[in-house]
């Protein structure tokens, strides 16, 4: 893994005690207030926090208030119909990265995996470590694991394919995952499995480009079931791959978080880092 990345999986950690921090002690909170917090000179925090966020900290926190979600809906709410319309689809050039993706036969999302190898890798990510699994046509799998543990990740990502074979082989995820979250981007091919609704949910998600977000109800209406809206949390909280199927810019009507697979914490600091780079 390129040493920018391993720094930045470590601001990562940095960062997440961070948004405790502002968490605690509010919006008010000085620079030099959250440094004590962090045991940290106020020169080294903002340091690292402004590598890792792009922002200062103070800027950051902006970001971090549990207003921000509503905001992002009023000042950068996505149609998803005028984003498709615009070319923005599973085939292009989608939020910052380049996808391509396909999905399994019927036959072999009813065969469960039967017969398919996997391998799998644990990687660093600018969001704390990664569990990162593939096939030799594509990512599988991307799960986050800063708020659960490595065991629950990895049960979590086997059982969408419980008749597979895994292979702990990183090597091969590799210039993958550098393309993912790496300073240079490149073309990340995706291999998923999944219902018909739910590549269709998931398709959606892939076109609302970064810094921006969209709701529950807009994807519902977008895949041709507005009434679906609780079946469409459900399958964007089933979308296996991370970041790069951004089900983290799905937000409730009323401008709530709503839920994330790997945890909020995890679903503010992406929404809040996406922000800030859009601003810059």
């Amino acid at each position: 893994m390129p040493k920018d990345t391993m720094e930045q999986s470590y601001h990562y950690h940095v960062m997440r005690r961070a948004i405790d921090a502002v968490d605690r002690l509010g919006p008010a909170a000085t620079l030099d207030d959250l440094a004590r917090d962090m045991g940290m000179s106020p020169a080294h925090f903002q340091r690292l926090f402004s590598k890792w966020a792009g922002v200062s900290p103070k800027r950051y926190q902006q970001y971090l208030t549990l207003g921000h979600a509503k905001a992002l809906l009023d000042e950068r709410f996505t149609t998803l119909e005028t984003a498709h319309a615009t070319g923005l689809s599973g085939g292009g050039r989608l939020h910052d990265l380049f996808l391509r993706w396909e999905a399994m036969s019927p036959g072999d999302y009813a065969r469960g995996g039967a017969g398919l190898e996997i391998r799998y890798g644990w990687f660093d990510s600018p969001f704390g470590e990664a569990l990162v699994m593939g096939t030799a046509k594509g990512l599988t799998g991307i799960a986050f694991v800063a708020e659960t543990t490595r065991a629950e990740a990895m049960e979590d990502l086997c059982s969408r394919w419980p008749k597979a074979s895994y292979i702990e082989d990183p090597d091969p995820l590799a210039p993958w995952v550098a393309g993912a979250f790496g300073a240079t981007r490149s073309e990340v091919p995706l291999y998923l499995i999944g219902a018909p609704f739910q590549i269709k949910v998931w398709e959606a998600l892939m076109r609302i480009p970064s810094g921006e977000v969209t709701t529950y109800s807009e994807i519902a209406g977008a895949i041709g079931h507005p009434k679906a809206v609780r079946a469409v949390g459900t399958a964007v909280g089933r979308n296996p791959i991370s970041y790069l199927i951004p089900c983290h810019r799905a937000l409730r009507k009323s401008g709530g978080l709503g839920g994330y697979h790997w945890g909020l914490p995890v679903k503010r600091a992406l929404l809040a880092w996406e922000a800030a780079r859009a601003d810059a």
